[in-house]
Protein backbone atom coordinates (compact mmCIF):
# COMPACT_ATOMS: atom_id res chain seq x y z
CA UNK A 1 0.00 0.00 0.00
CA UNK A 2 1.04 3.45 -0.38
CA UNK A 3 1.04 5.64 2.76
CA UNK A 4 1.57 9.55 2.32
CA UNK A 5 3.68 10.78 5.18
CA UNK A 6 3.12 14.68 6.08
CA UNK A 7 5.80 16.78 7.92
CA UNK A 8 7.06 20.05 7.90
CA UNK A 9 8.72 19.43 4.90
CA UNK A 10 5.63 18.89 2.74
CA UNK A 11 3.34 15.95 1.51
CA UNK A 12 5.83 12.16 0.85
CA UNK A 13 4.84 9.14 -0.37
CA UNK A 14 5.74 5.80 1.16
CA UNK A 15 5.25 2.04 -0.28
CA UNK A 16 4.66 -0.25 2.76
CA UNK A 17 3.18 -3.60 3.09
CA UNK A 18 0.25 -4.33 5.61
CA UNK A 19 2.36 -6.80 7.69
CA UNK A 20 5.55 -4.45 8.45
CA UNK A 21 5.67 -2.33 11.50
CA UNK A 22 6.16 1.03 12.87
CA UNK A 23 9.74 0.74 12.88
CA UNK A 24 10.07 -0.71 9.71
CA UNK A 25 7.91 2.19 8.63
CA UNK A 26 10.33 5.05 10.48
CA UNK A 27 13.64 3.98 9.20
CA UNK A 28 12.20 4.51 5.50
CA UNK A 29 10.91 8.03 6.59
CA UNK A 30 14.09 8.64 7.79
CA UNK A 31 16.16 7.59 4.84
CA UNK A 32 13.52 10.26 2.74
CA UNK A 33 13.69 13.01 5.18
CA UNK A 34 17.29 12.41 5.72
CA UNK A 35 16.65 11.95 9.31
CA UNK A 36 19.65 11.30 11.17
CA UNK A 37 18.26 9.47 14.36
CA UNK A 38 14.82 7.39 13.60
CA UNK A 39 14.25 7.21 17.08
CA UNK A 40 13.43 10.76 17.45
CA UNK A 41 10.28 10.46 14.74
CA UNK A 42 6.61 10.25 16.64
CA UNK A 43 3.66 9.62 14.05
CA UNK A 44 -0.06 10.36 14.39
CA UNK A 45 -3.17 10.50 12.29
CA UNK A 46 -3.86 14.09 13.94
CA UNK A 47 -2.64 17.16 12.39
CA UNK A 48 -1.99 18.26 16.32
CA UNK A 49 1.98 17.45 17.17
CA UNK A 50 0.87 16.71 20.86
CA UNK A 51 -1.49 14.04 19.83
CA UNK A 52 1.34 11.98 18.15
CA UNK A 53 2.93 8.86 19.53
CA UNK A 54 6.54 8.58 20.26
CA UNK A 55 8.23 5.13 18.02
CA UNK A 56 8.87 3.86 21.05
CA UNK A 57 5.01 2.99 21.79
CA UNK A 58 4.45 1.97 18.08
CA UNK A 59 7.77 0.03 17.69
CA UNK A 60 6.27 -3.26 17.57
CA UNK A 61 2.94 -2.67 15.80
CA UNK A 62 1.96 -3.65 12.21
CA UNK A 63 0.30 -0.82 9.52
CA UNK A 64 -2.74 -3.45 9.98
CA UNK A 65 -3.14 -3.29 12.97
CA UNK A 66 -3.12 0.81 13.36
CA UNK A 67 -6.07 0.38 11.04
CA UNK A 68 -4.32 2.30 7.96
CA UNK A 69 -5.36 1.60 4.54
CA UNK A 70 -3.71 2.28 1.33
CA UNK A 71 -3.50 6.32 0.75
CA UNK A 72 -4.07 7.55 4.33
CA UNK A 73 -2.02 9.94 5.22
CA UNK A 74 0.45 9.93 8.48
CA UNK A 75 1.57 13.13 10.51
CA UNK A 76 5.22 12.60 11.59
CA UNK A 77 7.21 14.86 13.72
CA UNK A 78 10.68 14.57 14.83
CA UNK A 79 14.04 16.23 16.80
CA UNK A 80 16.50 17.76 14.31
CA UNK A 81 19.85 17.98 16.14
CA UNK A 82 21.28 21.15 17.23
CA UNK A 83 24.04 22.77 15.40
CA UNK A 84 26.48 23.78 18.29
CA UNK A 85 27.22 27.55 18.87
CA UNK A 86 30.49 29.09 17.93
CA UNK A 87 30.74 29.81 21.61
CA UNK A 88 30.63 26.44 22.82
CA UNK A 89 33.37 24.87 19.98
CA UNK A 90 35.53 27.49 21.35
CA UNK A 91 34.99 25.81 24.89
CA UNK A 92 34.59 22.05 24.40
CA UNK A 93 35.96 20.85 27.11
CA UNK A 94 35.60 23.38 28.94
CA UNK A 95 32.22 22.18 30.59
CA UNK A 96 31.09 18.49 31.60
CA UNK A 97 26.98 17.92 31.50
CA UNK A 98 27.15 14.40 31.82
CA UNK A 99 25.29 14.13 35.40
CA UNK A 100 27.21 11.22 36.21
CA UNK A 101 30.46 12.74 36.44
CA UNK A 102 29.07 15.75 38.56
CA UNK A 103 29.95 15.23 42.08
CA UNK A 104 27.17 17.22 43.85
CA UNK A 105 27.01 17.85 47.93
CA UNK A 106 25.89 14.83 50.12
CA UNK A 107 23.08 16.69 51.46
CA UNK A 108 21.90 17.06 47.83
CA UNK A 109 22.23 13.15 46.74
CA UNK A 110 20.58 12.27 50.10
CA UNK A 111 17.15 15.12 49.42
CA UNK A 112 17.09 13.87 45.89
CA UNK A 113 16.78 10.09 46.83
CA UNK A 114 13.70 11.14 49.58
CA UNK A 115 10.03 11.08 49.05
CA UNK A 116 9.48 14.75 49.53
CA UNK A 117 5.89 14.19 49.96
CA UNK A 118 4.15 16.53 52.64
CA UNK A 119 1.89 14.09 55.13
CA UNK A 120 -1.50 15.21 56.39
CA UNK A 121 -3.69 13.27 59.09
CA UNK A 122 -7.15 12.58 58.28
CA UNK A 123 -9.34 15.43 58.41
CA UNK A 124 -12.46 14.63 61.27
CA UNK A 125 -14.74 16.86 59.67
CA UNK A 126 -14.22 15.92 55.54
CA UNK A 127 -12.65 12.67 55.49
CA UNK A 128 -15.82 10.10 55.22
CA UNK A 129 -13.12 7.15 53.84
CA UNK A 130 -11.78 4.16 56.40
CA UNK A 131 -8.25 4.29 58.34
CA UNK A 132 -6.36 3.10 55.44
CA UNK A 133 -8.27 4.99 52.37
CA UNK A 134 -7.55 8.71 51.44
CA UNK A 135 -9.05 11.83 49.58
CA UNK A 136 -8.54 14.93 48.17
CA UNK A 137 -8.86 16.47 51.84
CA UNK A 138 -5.50 14.32 53.59
CA UNK A 139 -3.70 12.76 50.50
CA UNK A 140 -0.15 14.32 51.06
CA UNK A 141 0.80 17.57 49.22
CA UNK A 142 3.77 18.56 47.08
CA UNK A 143 6.90 20.08 48.29
CA UNK A 144 6.20 23.32 46.59
CA UNK A 145 2.84 23.61 47.25
CA UNK A 146 1.45 27.05 47.70
CA UNK A 147 -0.84 27.11 50.63
CA UNK A 148 1.22 24.84 52.73
CA UNK A 149 4.60 27.25 52.06
CA UNK A 150 1.52 30.39 53.24
CA UNK A 151 0.05 29.17 56.38
CA UNK A 152 3.28 27.97 57.80
CA UNK A 153 4.95 31.50 56.93
CA UNK A 154 7.17 30.05 54.55
CA UNK A 155 8.14 32.66 52.32
CA UNK A 156 10.72 30.67 50.28
CA UNK A 157 10.29 27.40 48.92
CA UNK A 158 13.38 25.30 49.16
CA UNK A 159 15.79 24.51 46.06
CA UNK A 160 14.83 21.05 45.74
CA UNK A 161 10.97 21.69 45.90
CA UNK A 162 11.71 24.22 43.53
CA UNK A 163 13.11 21.18 41.29
CA UNK A 164 10.52 18.81 41.76
CA UNK A 165 8.16 22.25 40.66
CA UNK A 166 10.20 22.00 37.25
CA UNK A 167 9.47 18.57 36.85
CA UNK A 168 5.98 18.51 37.71
CA UNK A 169 6.09 21.17 35.05
CA UNK A 170 8.07 19.56 32.26
CA UNK A 171 5.35 16.67 32.88
CA UNK A 172 7.80 14.02 34.83
CA UNK A 173 7.97 13.10 38.53
CA UNK A 174 12.08 13.22 38.24
CA UNK A 175 14.37 14.08 35.85
CA UNK A 176 18.20 12.80 34.74
CA UNK A 177 19.26 15.54 32.38
CA UNK A 178 20.31 19.15 32.72
CA UNK A 179 17.33 21.30 32.71
CA UNK A 180 18.55 24.35 34.81
CA UNK A 181 20.93 27.00 33.25
CA UNK A 182 22.27 30.46 34.86
CA UNK A 183 21.07 33.70 33.27
CA UNK A 184 24.13 35.67 31.47
CA UNK A 185 23.75 39.23 31.19
CA UNK A 186 26.84 39.61 29.12
CA UNK A 187 27.11 40.37 25.17
CA UNK A 188 27.68 36.82 23.76
CA UNK A 189 30.86 36.52 21.54
CA UNK A 190 31.46 35.39 19.20
CA UNK A 191 27.80 36.00 17.70
CA UNK A 192 26.89 34.22 14.44
CA UNK A 193 25.32 37.23 13.02
CA UNK A 194 27.70 37.92 10.37
CA UNK A 195 29.24 41.29 11.65
CA UNK A 196 32.15 42.20 13.70
CA UNK A 197 32.33 40.91 17.35
CA UNK A 198 31.57 43.15 20.19
CA UNK A 199 32.44 46.08 20.84
CA UNK A 200 32.76 46.66 17.27
CA UNK A 201 29.34 45.30 16.58
CA UNK A 202 26.33 43.97 18.18
CA UNK A 203 22.84 42.71 17.15
CA UNK A 204 19.61 41.07 18.78
CA UNK A 205 21.65 37.93 19.02
CA UNK A 206 24.30 38.58 20.71
CA UNK A 207 23.22 41.23 23.03
CA UNK A 208 21.23 40.54 26.07
CA UNK A 209 17.47 40.89 26.58
CA UNK A 210 16.08 43.88 28.83
CA UNK A 211 16.15 42.21 32.59
CA UNK A 212 13.10 41.76 34.87
CA UNK A 213 13.84 42.31 38.82
CA UNK A 214 11.70 40.34 40.97
CA UNK A 215 11.72 38.17 44.17
CA UNK A 216 13.17 34.41 43.99
CA UNK A 217 10.84 31.89 44.63
CA UNK A 218 13.12 30.32 46.38
CA UNK A 219 16.43 30.07 48.02
CA UNK A 220 19.90 27.48 48.59
CA UNK A 221 20.02 27.36 51.58
CA UNK A 222 17.11 27.62 54.61
CA UNK A 223 18.39 28.02 57.65
CA UNK A 224 22.11 28.82 59.24
CA UNK A 225 22.70 26.96 62.48
CA UNK A 226 25.87 27.40 64.41
CA UNK A 227 27.19 24.19 66.37
CA UNK A 228 27.84 26.32 69.78
CA UNK A 229 26.54 29.78 70.95
CA UNK A 230 30.46 30.27 71.94
CA UNK A 231 31.22 30.80 68.64
CA UNK A 232 29.58 34.21 68.78
CA UNK A 233 30.74 35.24 71.68
CA UNK A 234 34.17 34.75 70.87
CA UNK A 235 33.79 36.53 67.41
CA UNK A 236 31.97 39.29 69.49
CA UNK A 237 34.64 39.61 72.01
CA UNK A 238 36.78 41.59 69.63
CA UNK A 239 34.30 44.40 68.78
CA UNK A 240 33.62 44.40 72.62
CA UNK A 241 37.64 44.91 73.74
CA UNK A 242 38.51 47.17 70.66
CA UNK A 243 35.31 48.98 69.61
CA UNK A 244 36.20 48.06 66.08
CA UNK A 245 33.80 45.58 63.78
CA UNK A 246 35.01 42.30 62.05
CA UNK A 247 34.57 39.59 59.23
CA UNK A 248 35.15 36.03 59.43
CA UNK A 249 34.85 33.20 57.31
CA UNK A 250 32.19 30.10 58.26
CA UNK A 251 33.50 26.78 58.28
CA UNK A 252 30.56 23.97 58.25
CA UNK A 253 28.99 21.49 56.10
CA UNK A 254 25.29 20.92 54.95
CA UNK A 255 22.60 18.90 56.21
CA UNK A 256 18.66 18.25 55.63
CA UNK A 257 16.35 20.76 57.12
CA UNK A 258 13.14 18.89 58.60
CA UNK A 259 11.42 22.71 59.24
CA UNK A 260 10.89 23.47 55.61
CA UNK A 261 9.91 20.61 52.94
CA UNK A 262 13.42 19.55 51.29
CA UNK A 263 15.03 22.09 53.18
CA UNK A 264 18.97 22.57 53.41
CA UNK A 265 20.74 24.10 56.61
CA UNK A 266 24.69 24.81 57.12
CA UNK A 267 26.16 23.81 60.30
CA UNK A 268 28.81 26.18 61.22
CA UNK A 269 31.89 24.70 63.07
CA UNK A 270 34.11 27.37 63.13
CA UNK A 271 34.81 30.93 62.39
CA UNK A 272 38.20 31.64 60.84
CA UNK A 273 39.11 35.37 61.10
CA UNK A 274 41.44 36.68 57.77
CA UNK A 275 43.85 39.61 57.53
CA UNK A 276 41.63 42.45 58.04
CA UNK A 277 42.07 46.11 58.75
CA UNK A 278 39.26 46.85 61.25
CA UNK A 279 37.26 50.29 61.96
CA UNK A 280 34.35 51.47 63.84
CA UNK A 281 32.01 51.81 60.51
CA UNK A 282 34.05 49.24 58.63
CA UNK A 283 36.21 46.46 57.10
CA UNK A 284 38.72 46.16 54.47
CA UNK A 285 39.55 43.01 53.21
CA UNK A 286 42.27 41.33 51.24
CA UNK A 287 40.81 39.24 48.32
CA UNK A 288 41.79 36.44 47.74
CA UNK A 289 43.83 36.38 51.47
CA UNK A 290 47.05 34.69 51.03
CA UNK A 291 46.56 31.85 53.58
CA UNK A 292 43.35 30.73 52.01
CA UNK A 293 44.12 27.52 50.11
CA UNK A 294 45.93 26.26 53.07
CA UNK A 295 42.96 26.96 55.69
CA UNK A 296 40.37 25.53 53.05
CA UNK A 297 42.76 22.31 52.97
CA UNK A 298 42.39 22.33 57.18
CA UNK A 299 38.71 22.26 56.89
CA UNK A 300 38.71 19.94 53.67
CA UNK A 301 40.93 17.24 56.45
CA UNK A 302 38.39 17.92 58.74
CA UNK A 303 35.66 17.35 56.74
CA UNK A 304 34.03 20.92 56.54
CA UNK A 305 33.81 23.13 53.85
CA UNK A 306 33.71 27.25 53.56
CA UNK A 307 29.61 27.71 53.83
CA UNK A 308 29.24 31.48 54.20
CA UNK A 309 30.90 34.40 55.67
CA UNK A 310 30.09 36.61 58.87
CA UNK A 311 30.34 40.70 59.53
CA UNK A 312 29.73 42.56 62.64
CA UNK A 313 27.82 46.26 62.59
CA UNK A 314 27.46 46.96 65.78
CA UNK A 315 27.70 50.67 67.64
CA UNK A 316 26.66 51.07 71.19
CA UNK A 317 23.83 53.13 72.07
CA UNK A 318 25.62 55.15 75.08
CA UNK A 319 23.62 54.06 77.65
CA UNK A 320 25.88 51.59 79.28
CA UNK A 321 23.56 48.93 79.37
CA UNK A 322 25.62 46.96 76.95
CA UNK A 323 22.35 47.84 74.28
CA UNK A 324 23.40 48.46 70.48
CA UNK A 325 21.68 50.91 67.93
CA UNK A 326 19.54 49.20 65.71
CA UNK A 327 20.51 50.49 62.21
CA UNK A 328 19.38 47.67 60.05
CA UNK A 329 15.14 47.18 59.44
CA UNK A 330 12.14 47.63 57.27
CA UNK A 331 12.54 51.25 57.34
CA UNK A 332 16.14 51.62 56.24
CA UNK A 333 17.96 48.27 54.93
CA UNK A 334 18.65 44.94 55.54
CA UNK A 335 21.45 44.80 53.49
CA UNK A 336 23.63 47.56 51.84
CA UNK A 337 23.79 48.24 48.42
CA UNK A 338 27.90 47.64 48.89
CA UNK A 339 27.25 44.52 51.36
CA UNK A 340 24.67 43.28 48.16
CA UNK A 341 27.21 43.49 45.60
CA UNK A 342 30.14 42.25 48.02
CA UNK A 343 27.85 38.67 48.80
CA UNK A 344 26.91 38.24 44.76
CA UNK A 345 30.37 38.46 44.14
CA UNK A 346 31.32 35.93 46.90
CA UNK A 347 27.98 33.76 46.00
CA UNK A 348 29.81 33.94 42.43
CA UNK A 349 33.19 32.67 43.57
CA UNK A 350 31.26 29.58 45.79
CA UNK A 351 28.89 27.86 42.96
CA UNK A 352 26.81 25.15 44.07
CA UNK A 353 27.38 21.88 41.89
CA UNK A 354 24.49 20.66 40.75
CA UNK A 355 23.87 18.03 37.70
CA UNK A 356 20.66 19.55 37.12
CA UNK A 357 22.75 22.28 35.23
CA UNK A 358 23.80 22.29 31.68
CA UNK A 359 27.18 23.88 32.88
CA UNK A 360 27.41 21.62 36.19
CA UNK A 361 26.77 24.51 38.64
CA UNK A 362 24.40 26.43 39.26
CA UNK A 363 23.50 29.05 42.03
CA UNK A 364 25.12 28.93 45.15
CA UNK A 365 24.94 28.04 48.93
CA UNK A 366 27.28 30.43 50.39
CA UNK A 367 25.24 32.72 52.87
CA UNK A 368 25.87 35.99 54.74
CA UNK A 369 25.31 36.56 58.27
CA UNK A 370 25.03 39.88 59.89
CA UNK A 371 25.74 40.76 63.41
CA UNK A 372 23.78 44.11 64.38
CA UNK A 373 21.31 45.68 66.92
CA UNK A 374 17.59 44.52 66.52
CA UNK A 375 14.79 46.76 67.65
CA UNK A 376 14.79 46.18 70.94
CA UNK A 377 18.73 46.93 71.29
CA UNK A 378 19.81 43.25 71.33
CA UNK A 379 22.77 41.92 69.54
CA UNK A 380 20.90 39.59 66.57
CA UNK A 381 22.12 37.46 64.06
CA UNK A 382 20.78 37.68 60.90
CA UNK A 383 21.15 35.18 57.48
CA UNK A 384 21.03 36.22 53.81
CA UNK A 385 21.62 35.16 50.65
CA UNK A 386 21.32 37.69 46.98
CA UNK A 387 19.18 36.44 44.16
CA UNK A 388 20.92 34.47 41.10
CA UNK A 389 19.80 37.71 39.44
CA UNK A 390 21.71 39.98 41.21
CA UNK A 391 24.99 37.68 41.29
CA UNK A 392 24.37 37.29 37.25
CA UNK A 393 24.26 41.72 37.09
CA UNK A 394 27.12 41.88 39.47
CA UNK A 395 29.35 39.14 36.95
CA UNK A 396 27.49 41.18 33.92
CA UNK A 397 29.56 44.69 35.94
CA UNK A 398 25.67 46.32 35.12
CA UNK A 399 25.15 47.24 38.82
CA UNK A 400 27.40 49.47 41.51
CA UNK A 401 26.96 50.31 44.89
CA UNK A 402 25.09 53.95 45.55
CA UNK A 403 26.15 56.23 48.26
CA UNK A 404 22.72 55.67 49.89
CA UNK A 405 22.57 51.93 51.39
CA UNK A 406 19.19 51.04 50.55
CA UNK A 407 19.51 52.47 46.94
CA UNK A 408 21.36 50.03 44.08
CA UNK A 409 22.55 51.91 40.94
CA UNK A 410 22.62 51.02 37.54
CA UNK A 411 25.61 51.48 34.94
CA UNK A 412 25.62 53.35 31.81
CA UNK A 413 26.22 52.02 28.88
CA UNK A 414 29.42 52.93 27.12
CA UNK A 415 29.76 52.82 23.42
CA UNK A 416 32.30 49.81 22.29
CA UNK A 417 32.87 49.16 26.29
CA UNK A 418 30.04 48.08 28.33
CA UNK A 419 26.21 47.15 27.01
CA UNK A 420 23.83 47.52 29.98
CA UNK A 421 20.28 46.20 28.65
CA UNK A 422 17.18 47.55 30.01
CA UNK A 423 16.71 47.08 33.52
CA UNK A 424 13.09 46.80 35.51
CA UNK A 425 12.11 45.42 38.61
CA UNK A 426 8.65 44.53 40.06
CA UNK A 427 7.00 45.40 43.55
CA UNK A 428 3.72 44.95 45.53
CA UNK A 429 2.46 48.46 46.06
CA UNK A 430 -0.12 50.14 49.05
CA UNK A 431 -2.76 48.67 46.98
CA UNK A 432 -1.71 44.83 46.85
CA UNK A 433 -0.79 45.11 43.37
CA UNK A 434 2.25 43.93 41.58
CA UNK A 435 3.93 47.09 39.44
CA UNK A 436 6.84 47.34 37.05
CA UNK A 437 9.28 50.01 36.76
CA UNK A 438 12.43 50.99 35.15
CA UNK A 439 15.14 50.26 37.40
CA UNK A 440 17.44 52.95 35.70
CA UNK A 441 19.17 55.04 37.62
CA UNK A 442 18.68 53.17 40.98
CA UNK A 443 16.41 50.33 42.38
CA UNK A 444 15.71 49.15 46.14
CA UNK A 445 17.78 46.21 47.75
CA UNK A 446 15.78 43.85 49.59
CA UNK A 447 19.74 31.35 61.83
CA UNK A 448 19.97 29.31 65.08
CA UNK A 449 21.15 27.46 67.55
CA UNK A 450 20.90 23.77 68.51
CA UNK A 451 18.90 22.44 71.58
CA UNK A 452 21.58 19.86 72.10
CA UNK A 453 24.67 21.47 70.69
CA UNK A 454 27.59 18.78 69.58
CA UNK A 455 29.88 20.98 68.29
CA UNK A 456 32.79 19.50 66.73
CA UNK A 457 35.38 21.62 68.07
CA UNK A 458 36.27 22.14 71.82
CA UNK A 459 33.95 25.42 72.77
CA UNK A 460 36.47 26.43 75.68
CA UNK A 461 40.00 26.58 73.81
CA UNK A 462 41.68 29.29 75.45
CA UNK A 463 44.46 29.20 72.31
CA UNK A 464 43.99 32.93 70.60
CA UNK A 465 42.50 33.87 67.27
CA UNK A 466 44.15 34.74 64.76
CA UNK A 467 45.04 38.17 63.07
CA UNK A 468 43.76 39.72 66.72
CA UNK A 469 46.56 42.54 66.40
CA UNK A 470 47.33 43.72 69.47
CA UNK A 471 45.06 41.79 71.42
CA UNK A 472 46.27 38.20 71.28
CA UNK A 473 48.92 36.54 69.41
CA UNK A 474 49.47 33.36 68.12
CA UNK A 475 52.90 31.41 68.80
CA UNK A 476 54.52 28.78 69.75
CA UNK A 477 54.62 29.46 73.20
CA UNK A 478 50.35 29.72 73.39
CA UNK A 479 50.58 26.30 71.42
CA UNK A 480 53.02 24.53 74.05
CA UNK A 481 50.49 26.05 76.91
CA UNK A 482 47.94 24.44 75.28
CA UNK A 483 49.21 21.43 74.55
CA UNK A 484 51.15 20.73 78.19
CA UNK A 485 47.52 21.78 80.19
CA UNK A 486 46.72 18.57 78.58
CA UNK A 487 47.99 15.00 80.58
CA UNK A 488 45.19 11.92 79.81
CA UNK A 489 44.92 11.44 75.73
CA UNK A 490 41.12 12.92 76.18
CA UNK A 491 42.41 16.11 77.34
CA UNK A 492 44.57 16.29 74.73
CA UNK A 493 42.10 15.38 72.27
CA UNK A 494 39.91 18.27 73.70
CA UNK A 495 43.00 20.85 73.80
CA UNK A 496 43.60 20.13 69.75
CA UNK A 497 40.04 20.52 68.90
CA UNK A 498 40.04 23.44 67.83
CA UNK A 499 39.95 25.06 64.47
CA UNK A 500 42.51 27.99 64.96
CA UNK A 501 45.32 25.52 66.54
CA UNK A 502 44.80 23.20 63.49
CA UNK A 503 45.50 25.45 61.04
CA UNK A 504 48.43 27.10 63.60
CA UNK A 505 50.08 23.62 63.03
CA UNK A 506 49.71 23.35 59.79
CA UNK A 507 51.20 26.71 59.59
CA UNK A 508 54.44 25.30 60.80
CA UNK A 509 55.04 22.64 58.33
CA UNK A 510 56.14 19.97 60.52
CA UNK A 511 53.36 17.65 59.29
CA UNK A 512 53.34 16.31 55.93
CA UNK A 513 49.78 16.81 54.08
CA UNK A 514 49.11 12.82 54.88
CA UNK A 515 50.16 13.14 58.42
CA UNK A 516 47.87 16.14 58.57
CA UNK A 517 45.00 14.83 57.77
CA UNK A 518 45.48 12.32 60.07
CA UNK A 519 45.64 13.82 63.12
CA UNK A 520 42.52 15.61 62.14
CA UNK A 521 40.82 12.54 61.29
CA UNK A 522 41.75 11.68 65.10
CA UNK A 523 41.05 14.66 66.56
CA UNK A 524 37.63 15.42 64.91
CA UNK A 525 36.06 11.58 64.99
CA UNK A 526 34.14 10.47 68.40
CA UNK A 527 36.64 7.34 68.34
CA UNK A 528 40.32 8.88 67.53
CA UNK A 529 42.91 6.87 69.11
CA UNK A 530 45.61 9.64 70.52
CA UNK A 531 47.81 7.53 71.01
CA UNK A 532 48.36 6.65 67.30
CA UNK A 533 50.15 10.46 67.28
CA UNK A 534 52.96 9.06 69.07
CA UNK A 535 53.94 7.10 65.60
CA UNK A 536 53.77 10.31 63.42
CA UNK A 537 56.95 11.75 62.64
CA UNK A 538 55.23 15.00 62.28
CA UNK A 539 54.01 14.74 65.82
CA UNK A 540 57.35 14.07 67.52
CA UNK A 541 59.21 16.92 65.18
CA UNK A 542 56.39 19.18 66.86
CA UNK A 543 56.73 18.29 70.18
CA UNK A 544 60.27 19.16 70.17
CA UNK A 545 59.89 22.02 68.48
CA UNK A 546 58.06 22.78 71.54
CA UNK A 547 60.23 21.60 74.19
CA UNK A 548 62.89 23.87 72.53
CA UNK A 549 60.36 26.88 72.67
CA UNK A 550 59.71 26.08 76.40
CA UNK A 551 64.00 26.11 77.38
CA UNK A 552 64.01 29.59 75.21
CA UNK A 553 61.35 31.31 77.40
CA UNK A 554 63.05 29.89 80.37
CA UNK A 555 66.50 31.25 79.60
CA UNK A 556 64.74 34.28 78.88
CA UNK A 557 62.88 35.14 81.76
CA UNK A 558 65.93 34.08 83.97
CA UNK A 559 67.71 36.48 82.01
CA UNK A 560 64.46 39.39 82.16
CA UNK A 561 64.85 38.66 86.22
CA UNK A 562 68.67 39.03 86.53
CA UNK A 563 69.26 42.71 84.71
CA UNK A 564 68.84 45.73 86.94
CA UNK A 565 65.94 46.59 88.98
CA UNK A 566 62.82 48.78 87.01
CA UNK A 567 64.75 48.39 83.56
CA UNK A 568 62.78 46.11 82.24
CA UNK A 569 59.59 47.93 82.49
CA UNK A 570 60.96 51.07 81.61
CA UNK A 571 62.97 50.01 78.49
CA UNK A 572 61.75 49.73 74.93
CA UNK A 573 59.86 46.15 73.75
CA UNK A 574 62.69 44.77 71.30
CA UNK A 575 61.68 43.56 67.57
CA UNK A 576 63.06 40.70 66.40
CA UNK A 577 65.05 41.01 63.17
CA UNK A 578 64.19 37.74 62.16
CA UNK A 579 60.25 37.38 62.33
CA UNK A 580 59.69 40.82 63.22
CA UNK A 581 57.69 39.63 66.67
CA UNK A 582 57.99 42.29 69.46
CA UNK A 583 59.91 41.14 72.13
CA UNK A 584 59.86 42.55 75.96
CA UNK A 585 63.32 44.12 77.28
CA UNK A 586 66.21 42.61 78.59
CA UNK A 587 65.82 38.90 76.88
CA UNK A 588 68.42 37.63 74.53
CA UNK A 589 66.30 35.26 72.81
CA UNK A 590 62.90 35.90 70.60
CA UNK A 591 60.07 34.61 72.08
CA UNK A 592 58.75 33.31 68.83
CA UNK A 593 61.20 31.85 66.94
CA UNK A 594 64.07 31.51 69.14
CA UNK A 595 66.60 32.84 67.69
CA UNK A 596 68.89 35.29 69.42
CA UNK A 597 68.16 39.26 69.21
CA UNK A 598 71.47 40.51 69.12
CA UNK A 599 72.37 41.71 65.69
Amino acid sequence: MLLRIRSKEGMNRVQVEGNETFTDLAQKVAEILKIQDASTIAMGKDPNPSAAAALSQLADKTISDAGLKHGDIVYISYVEPQEPHPEDLLNVNSVDINPNNVKQDQVDDFLEKQRGLIDRKKDPKFCRHGANAMCDYCMPLEPYDATYLEENKIKHMSFHAYLRQLNAKNGSASSNLPSLEEENFKVKVPCSGGHAPWPEGICTKCQPSAITLQRQTYRMVDHVEFSSPSLIETFLNYWRLSGSQRFGYLYGHYEPYLDVPLGVKAVVEAIYEPPQEDHSDGIKLTLPWEQEAKVNRVAEACGLVQVGMVFSDLVDDGSGSGSVVAKRHIDSYFLSSVECVFAAEMQRRHPNISKHSVSGKYSSKFVTCVISGDLEGNIDIKAYQVSDTLTSLQEADIIEPSRKPSVMRVKDSIPHERYVPEVFYKFQNEYNLVVKQPAKPTFPVTNGFPLDPLPLFNAESTFPIENREGLAHQDITALSRCINSAHTPDQLKKALADFHILCFIQSTDTFSPEEFNHLCRLVTSADGDMDELNHLNGWNTLRMVLKEAEGNVGANSQAAGSSSGGSRTSAAPVSCRHCTFSNPPGIENCEMCGLPLSS
